[in-house]
C-alpha cells in the first residue's frame, strides 16, 4: 500500500499532475457519454429474449378469400420445414392462435376473417440450440417476406417475436390522429412508406381495414312473389349456397341442449371465376329454386345486385379518430430509428407544404402536429409503443437518479456543514457511470449479439452511488482525522487514507463483482451484472485517484489550528 501513498503523494506534490488527473477523467467522462449518441454503446428498453417459440402474421388484404391467405400461409410453411431447429408447426386459418403474451396484447383473440392467419412455431430447447430465437426470426424475415407476399398483392407478414419486457402494440406505433377520416389514411399511408425505407425497421403495417368494391344481394320483394316464392325461402337458399346452415338438430344425452347439423355445399361450388359483377350473375343464375307451381326460377330473376364500398373499421383515441401506423426493430433500439424516421417525416411533409409543429419538452416529446396547407386542419403523429416506454423508463429512472443525488447531497450537507465536500462525495457517484457505459461497449465488442444499455443497467448504475459514496466518506473522514489527531499536513494525510483505506475498498469491489458475475450472462439482467462490475471498477480508481485530487483542492479539508502538529511522515504510525 506504500505504492498507493507515493504515488497519491507525487500527484498531489504538483499543480500540473492535478490538473492531468482532472482533465483525464472530464475527458474520460465526456468520451464515454458521447458512446450513446454515437452508436457505439446502443440504449434499449430490454434486450431480445430467446424463447422456445415465435409467431407468425399473415394478413393479406380486406376482403380475400381464405383461399388466398391459405395459399400464403403453406408457402411459410413450406420454408419453416426446411429449419432443423423446428419442432412443429401450427396454421390457423381465419382466427389467432390461442392467446399467449404477445397475443394478449397484440388482439390476437379478436381476429375472425377469411383475410387473416396466424402460424405457430415451436422450437427445440433454447438452451439446446447455438442460434437465438430472435437471431432466426431476423435470419428467416427477408427469406419469407421475399418469397410469399408477392402470392397475393397486398399481404404483409409480421414475425412477432416473445415480448421481453413490457406488454405495447409493437416497437414502434405511430397514431394518426385527425378527423377527416380520408385524409387520415392518406397520412398513413404516407407513414409507412417512409418506415419502410428507414434502415433496421421490419413488419411496418397499417391497422386499418382496405376499401375495397363487393356485391350486395338484395331480394326483390315485388318480383318474389310474383314468382311465386318466399323472401326468406331466397334468403335460406342464398345463405346456405355460400356458407352454410343449420338445417336440422340431433339430441344428445350428454349436452344440455341441441346439437345442429351443419349442411355445407362443396368448396368447388362457392368459388367464382373472378370477383367481377358478371361471374356473380353467372353464378345466381345456375341456382333456381321451384316455386308453388313447380316451374324453376334462377335466383338471378329474384334479386338485385349493388356494387357498393366496403365499411371499414373506425378507431378512436380520446374521442377523436385514429390509424396506428406499427413496426418492429431488426434486433435494434427503437429509439434510433424513430430519430431517423422522424426527421424524414419532418422533411417529406415540410416538401408537401404542412405547417410542421413540433411538441415542447412533454411527455410526448417526439410528437408532430402537421397543419394541411389546404384546409388548415390539424393532424398529430403521436409516438407510441415499446419506444415510448424505453423513453419514459429512462425518463424516471434518471429522475430517480437525480433525486437520489440531491438527497445524498442535502444529507452530506448536514453532515460536513460544507457544500465542497459534500459536492466531492457526488463527483465520486456520478463518475462511476464512465465505467458503466465502458462495459457496455466492451460488453457488445466481446459478444456475438448486439449488448443493449438496458433500464436494468440504469437500475445498477442507481445502485452503484452507494457503494461509491461510501468509498469518498471513508477517504475524507480518515484524511480530517489524521489532521486532527496527529497534525499530518494535508496533501501527506489524503495520501495516506488512500493507501489506508485501498485494500477495503479493493476488497469489496472484488465481492460486488463476483456476485456479479452471475448476472453478466443473464440475456434479462445481464445489463445490471456488467454495470455493476465495470462500474465498481471505475469506482475505485475515482476513489483512490480523482477523490484525493479535489480533496486537496478544496479549503474545506483544512484543519484550524493555531499551533498545528508538525510530523516526521517516515515516522508516523499508521495501522492499516
Amino acid at each position: 500500500m506504500h505504492k498507493i501513498e507515493d504515488i497519491v503523494y507525487w500527484i498531489l506534490q504538483h499543480k500540473s499532475r492535478k490538473f492531468m488527473v482532472i482533465a483525464f477523467t472530464l475527458m474520460a467522462l465526456g468520451a464515454s457519454v458521447m458512446m450513446i449518441p454515437a452508436n457505439l454503446v446502443k440504449a434499449r428498453m430490454l434486450p431480445g429474449k430467446s424463447a422456445n417459440t415465435f409467431s407468425i402474421y399473415v394478413d393479406t388484404p380486406t376482403g380475400s378469400s381464405k383461399e388466398e391467405t391459405k395459399k400464403v400461409a403453406n408457402c411459410v410453411v413450406r420454408i419453416l420445414k426446411k429449419e432443423k431447429e423446428v419442432v412443429n408447426i401450427v396454421t390457423h386459418l381465419g382466427e389467432g392462435i390461442p392467446l399467449d403474451y404477445a397475443g394478449l396484447v397484440k388482439g390476437a383473440g379478436m381476429k375472425n376473417s377469411e383475410n387473416v392467419a396466424e402460424i405457430l412455431v415451436n422450437l427445440t430447447n433454447k438452451h439446446d440450440r447455438d442460434e437465438t430465437s430472435f437471431n432466426m426470426v431476423s435470419r428467416l424475415r427477408p427469406v419469407i417476406k421475399r418469397m410469399c407476399e408477392p402470392i397475393v398483392n397486398g399481404t404483409v407478414i409480421k414475425m412477432i417475436e416473445q415480448p421481453a419486457g413490457p406488454p405495447t402494440l409493437a416497437s414502434i406505433v405511430v397514431e394518426v390522429t385527425g378527423e377527416d377520416l380520408n385524409k387520415l389514411r392518406e397520412l398513413s399511408i404516407e407513414v409507412a412508406k417512409i418506415l419502410n425505407k428507414t434502415p433496421k425497421v421490419v413488419d411496418v403495417d397499417i391497422m386499418a381495414d382496405e376499401i375495397f368494391k363487393k356485391f350486395e344481394l338484395i331480394p326483390n320483394k315485388d318480383k318474389i312473389a310474383r314468382s311465386g316464392l318466399s323472401v326468406e325461402q331466397v334468403n335460406k337458399i342464398i345463405y346456405l349456397a355460400f356458407e352454410g346452415m343449420a338445417i336440422a338438430h340431433k339430441n344428445s344425452k350428454n349436452e344440455e341442449g341441441q346439437i345442429d347439423i351443419f349442411l355445407s355445399l362443396d368448396d368447388k361450388t362457392k368459388r367464382f371465376k373472378d370477383r367481377s359483377k358478371e361471374a356473380l350473375e353467372e353464378k345466381l343464375t345456375s341456382m333456381q329454386l321451384m316455386n308453388q307451381r313447380g316451374m324453376l326460377v334462377p335466383i338471378k330473376e329474384v334479386v338485385e345486385i349493388r356494387e357498393v364500398e366496403s365499411n371499414p373499421m373506425i378507431m378512436h383515441k380520446d374521442l377523436r379518430r385514429m390509424i396506428n401506423v406499427i413496426a418492429e426493430t431488426d434486433n435494434e433500439s427503437q429509439v434510433y430509428p424513430l430519430l431517423d424516421a422522424r426527421e424524414r417525416m419532418i422533411e417529406y411533409f415540410t416538401k408537401k407544404g404542412y405547417e410542421i409543429k413540433k411538441a415542447g419538452f412533454t411527455t410526448y416529446m417526439f410528437d408532430l402536429y402537421l397543419t394541411d396547407p389546404k384546409s388548415g386542419k390539424e393532424y398529430l403523429l403521436r409516438w407510441d409503443g415499446e419506444m415510448k416506454v424505453s423513453l419514459d423508463t429512462f425518463r424516471d429512472l434518471g429522475g430517480a437518479f437525480i433525486g437520489a443525488l440531491i438527497l445524498i447531497f442535502l444529507l452530506l450537507v448536514v453532515y460536513y456543514k460544507s457544500f465542497a465536500l459534500s459536492g466531492i462525495v457526488l463527483a465520486g457517484s456520478f463518475l462511476s457511470i464512465i465505467g458503466v457505459i465502458v462495459g457496455h461497449w466492451i460488453a457488445d465488442l466481446v459478444t456475438r449479439d448486439t449488448f443493449f444499455l438496458t433500464a436494468t443497467s440504469l437500475i445498477g448504475f442507481i445502485a452503484l452511488m452507494g457503494i461509491s459514496s461510501r468509498n469518498s466518506l471513508l477517504l475524507i473522514d480518515f484524511a480530517k482525522s489524521l489532521m486532527e489527531a496527529k497534525g499530518i499536513e494535508k496533501k501527506r494525510a489524503i495520501a495516506i487514507a488512500a493507501a489506508t483505506r485501498a485494500k477495503p475498498i479493493a476488497l469489496t469491489a472484488i465481492a460486488i463483482i463476483l456476485g456479479s458475475a452471475l448476472l453478466a450472462s443473464d440475456p434479462i439482467f445481464g445489463g445490471l451484472g456488467v454495470a455493476l462490475i465495470s462500474g465498481t471498477v471505475a469506482a475505485v480508481f475515482v476513489s483512490l485517484i480523482f477523490i484525493p485530487v479535489l480533496m486537496d483542492n478544496t479549503k474545506a479539508m483544512d484543519v484550524d489550528d493555531e499551533n498545528p502538529i508538525h510530523h516526521d511522515p517516515n515516522n508516523i504510525s499508521i495501522t492499516r
